[in-house]
């Protein structure tokens, strides 16, 4: 490994310790530099601590301006941001300032703007952890969306036109749109060490490239003007997806290969890996960005596991088995170089991504050409069509081999690393990378080894904060909603959805729980559909909670059934709801106010008969109303008018128009409107009109197919949400103007 990989490495390493904010990752990162530095000779002690500083000091530099930026917010009214999703009344969009790169959100109540349009938006400005947020947003459209946005929107669209029920798998691998996978399918992937797929980086770049030259090569192509169609392809292709980072790192790569070709001056794969890798000199943020991580690490992986099989003499093996021992040592090397970052996005490390991405790459390299093509020839849709006709056996296969991965007992290991363990990991990952290509090995493999003890001997259970907090789960196209008291004990709301050969209790609710750490005390059901007892069977068998609170309307699932028969054999006692029924844990008050069992005796829609429960933690009131309509909404307001105000609501029936009436919203006039809902889902929620009507009574409005997991804290008088990677405290404020006509 040149010395100037080495050298990068430790101002990447300053990057990400001066980002952390923490003083002791910072002389860590340091003191390593310093010893790798002794280590490669006595001369690189000092450049390569003064790397390491240098990194330190723009990752401050880089924090500072953008705070600055920000502050600059601080009392304004309206602000300038560059918006990165279509913006609508109820939604919660992400962007960035217009003035700088610091991270902004907007609460919206009226106004409307495509995504990457710049907005001005009016309304209460307040500071996050990762930068600024308005709520009570009014937006007005300041300058439409540049070249490259629309170009991924029209990509997006074609791709939609021309994969159909692919589409969303697609997305995901030519655009790096994964707005549309489900839940399942990001769950499978990451559990099945798949979850790099997802995201466009260094493999399908280099598929695509690999894939552009061959073809023009056996069109007769001359090599030199095929390398420079070939470089123009890609750029295009990068341009096409909206340059993200891991794409914009890999085309870099492919570019300067072909271009040293070109030049008749090859570089070795290293140096063209430094190349790749050198995005923070000109944006240090850029080192933050996981795919930026992981792409890096799996390149450097893949040329040390390469290697690594040339010392063991696996090129003399014949075709076959050389082929299948190098993927096999790749893919591992790969898959135990890249499991802290992994971790710490992902929240599991993989067993078995070795096998499944043996299996997945051959896939993924036949499928990446043929949807690239189905995209070019979107516009003749009949031939289009065709192609993808060709590519859907092979994006089935990927799926299937995500799957089976998936299943496999104990092939994820959830985890939950601290930042020192994460730092500790990161360290063990790059002794292995060394230690693979790297002749003198001993040293490295020692380090590997120190670092391995240091994490054993590490705590890994987590600790438990001073405050009350909600977990709304992203289980797609259902309920699950935890509450952890301030000592770790859960009562759960429903346990999401069941389907074929699986369900969100055994693949989300149960490692989610785990990795968080506590006791289940109470189990919730609000009524008996699939898609909110779907997974209660796998919970009530796992964590084993002391009570099952069920609103006694029998329902015909088998999930259902499933649940009851797990409650009796686990031990853990049914109890029926009833109005005016109350418990407390911990300081956590949850009180029945529905079904009435005289209002259920004459009712055939078990939605109609949802637990409604009001949750208290000192002043903060929480509404959880499962599926309950407008019928049942209404049978409230007459029974039970003084108790249905709440800051924060679950919104009935995933934001479907059969719930949440004006009437309704009047009574609770929720600060926080929580809907749990599956992303693309077949039943087109949640309903539109009743997302602005939210936004209009004052409601910040987060969806879990937008965000995925939202996590709200409350010390029963403030209320801090956590969700999309950022931390807030929700707004006292309420809407300052009349809703308009337009806006219902």
């Amino acid at each position: 490994m040149p010395i100037v990989a080495f050298a990068l490495a430790a101002y990447l390493a300053g990057l990400l310790a001066g980002f952390s904010g923490s003083l002791q990752l910072g002389l860590m990162a340091v003191a390593v530099a310093a010893i790798v530095g002794y280590v490669r000779g006595g001369k690189h002690l000092l450049p390569f601590s003064a790397l390491t500083v240098a990194g330190l000091v723009a990752a401050y530099d880089a924090t500072r301006h953008d705070a600055h930026c920000a502050a600059a917010t601080n009392g304004a009214r309206a602000v300038a941001v560059i918006v990165e999703d279509s913006v609508a009344p109820g939604a919660f969009v992400r962007g960035r300032l217009a003035s700088c790169e610091e991270w902004t959100s907007l609460s919206v109540e009226r106004g409307a703007a495509p995504a990457g349009a710049t907005v001005i938006a009016t309304g209460s400005v307040s500071r996050t952890a990762r930068g600024v947020q308005v709520q009570h947003a009014t937006v007005i459209i300041a300058r439409s969306p540049g070249l490259l946005p629309r170009w991924r929107a029209a990509a997006a669209r074609a791709i939609e036109r021309t994969f159909r029920e692919d589409a969303p798998l697609v997305k995901a691998l030519l655009i790096a749109d994964r707005g549309d996978l489900t839940p399942e399918i990001r769950d499978e992937f990451a559990s099945a060490g798949l979850a790099h797929v997802l995201a466009i980086a260094g493999l399908h770049v280099a598929i695509i490239t690999a894939a552009i030259a061959l073809a023009l090569e056996a069109f007769g192509v001359a090599k030199r003007r095929a390398s420079i169609i070939t470089i123009g392809a890609v750029v295009f292709y990068v341009a096409l997806i909206g340059a993200p980072v891991p794409a914009v790192r890999a085309a870099i790569m492919a570019v300067t290969a072909l271009a040293t070709r070109l030049g008749q001056r090859p570089v070795s794969r290293w140096g063209i890996v430094t190349i790749g890798a050198a995005q923070p000199l000109l944006e240090p943020r850029v080192v933050l960005d996981a795919g930026y991580q992981l792409t890096v690490i799996g390149v450097l992986a893949m040329i040390s596991a390469g290697r690594l099989g040339k010392r063991l003499g696996v090129d003399q093996l014949a075709r076959l088995p050389r082929m299948l021992v190098a993927g096999l040592l790749g893919t591992t090397i790969a898959t135990i170089a890249s499991a802290p970052i992994v971790a710490w996005v992902f929240g599991r490390v993989s067993i078995v991504g070795p096998l499944t991405n043996l299996a997945a790459n051959p896939l993924l390299e036949l499928a990446q050409p043929m949807i690239l093509c189905g995209l070019v020839l979107a516009p003749i849709t009949p031939i289009a069509r065709l192609v993808a006709d060709a590519a859907h056996p092979l994006l089935v296969g990927l799926r299937d081999v995500a799957q089976t991965g998936a299943s496999i007992p104990h092939g994820a290991i959830p985890v939950s690393p601290s930042p020192v363990a994460m730092t500790i990991a990161c360290a063990l990952s790059a002794c292995v990378i060394v230690a693979c290509a790297s002749r003198d090995w001993h040293r490295p493999v020692l380090g590997a080894v120190a670092a391995a003890a240091l994490l054993m001997w590490l705590p890994i259970q987590p600790s438990h904060g001073s405050d009350v907090e909600i977990h709304m789960m992203d289980v797609g196209q259902g309920d699950a909603i935890g509450v952890r008291t301030a000592h770790g004990h859960w009562i759960l709301f429903d346990a999401g959805r069941a389907w074929r050969g699986g369900d969100a209790g055994r693949s989300t609710v149960v490692p989610y729980i785990a990795r968080r750490g506590g006791q289940l005390d109470v189990f919730v059901l609000s009524h008996p559909h699939t898609d909110h007892v779907g997974g209660a069977a796998s919970v009530l068998r796992t964590l084993h909670p002391s009570k099952y609170i069920d609103p006694g309307f029998a329902g015909g699932a088998d999930a259902y059934r499933a649940s009851l028969d797990a409650a009796k054999s686990s031990g853990v006692q049914w109890m029926r709801a009833h109005p005016g029924d109350s418990l407390s844990i911990d300081g956590v008050t949850v009180s029945i106010l529905a079904p009435d069992s005289s209002w259920t005796a004459s009712l055939s829609d078990p939605n109609l008969a949802s637990v409604v429960a009001l949750v208290r933690v000192g002043e903060v009131r929480m509404l959880f109303v499962g599926d309950a309509e407008r019928p049942e909404e209404e049978w409230l307001i007459a029974h039970a008018p003084g108790l249905l105000r709440a800051d924060i609501l679950k919104v009935g029936h995933h934001g479907s128009g059969t719930s949440s009436s004006d009437r309704f919203l009047e009574a609770v006039r929720p600060r926080l409107a929580l809907v749990s809902v599956g992303a693309g889902n077949t039943y087109h929620l949640p309903t539109p009109s009743v997302i602005r009507s939210l936004a209009a009574h004052g409601a910040q409005v987060l969806r879990t197919d937008y965000l995925g997991g939202i996590v709200v804290h409350t010390d029963g008088r403030r209320i801090v949400v956590e969700a999309a990677g950022d931390t807030w405290e929700l707004s006292r404020d309420s809407p300052t103007l009349p809703p308009s006509s337009s806006d219902r």
